[in-house]
């Protein structure tokens, strides 16, 4: 019996010897700091897995990204928390005695010449033009004729017969998509004129 405890005393001594040696010499002080102040093992995080991130939903703040990778280690299993949840948990307060705040907004400090920022400086630069239907389907040549004669309703939105080929089909819908975008152009427009005739009597 005194043989038995023996060997069980000795064989958990040697698995604490080994557990010691092995953690304590696999990480550095700075880990084991990390680790103690958030209460998990921070996963490696490189700029270009935060990056991604961010460019994908650029509203969620840089904090919460760093953070929710720092636990998961994994762009897939951070984007798809995004997507399920729609949002990312705040880091708690030590997460910034380890990574301070960036300085301005919640973005990172990014590289100048990373693509995002590249992206963010042409669209700040110079303002896009909103798009209309009309300009996205280049309808502007017909704009004065269906000013003049407005469409019927059956001719907009009616059905068509099947042509024979795809070509054939992809214009003929493309014909119907155009009339039904200047019929709705030419209510708006009536409509709107009514409005203005109303209000002024």
């Amino acid at each position: 019996m005194g043989e038995v405890v023996n060997v069980v005393v000795a064989f958990a001594v040697i698995v604490l010897i080994v557990r010691w040696a092995t953690t304590s010499s696999g990480e550095t002080t700075a880990d084991q700091a990390a680790a103690r102040a958030l209460r998990f093992r921070p996963k490696k995080v490189t700029p270009d897995m935060v990056e991604t991130v961010t460019g994908m939903f650029p509203d969620i703040p840089y904090a919460n990204i760093h953070y929710d990778l720092l636990r998961t280690g994994s762009v897939e299993l951070t984007t798809n928390k995004i997507l399920e949840r729609g949002f990312l948990d705040a880091p708690p307060e030590a997460y910034f005695t380890l990574y301070p705040r960036p300085t301005g907004a919640n973005a990172a400090p990014r590289p100048a010449g990373t693509a995002l920022a590249a992206r963010t400086a042409t669209t700040t630069a110079t303002p896009k033009p909103k798009e209309t239907l009309i300009s996205r389907f280049a309808l502007e040549p017909r704009l004065p004729a269906a000013d003049v004669a407005p469409a019927l309703e059956q001719d907009a939105g009616g059905r068509a017969a099947w042509e024979d080929s795809a070509e054939k089909r992809e214009a003929s819908l493309r014909e119907r998509k155009a009339q039904m975008i200047l019929a709705a152009r030419q209510r708006m427009l009536a409509a709107q004129q009514k409005g203005g005739e109303s209000s002024t009597a």
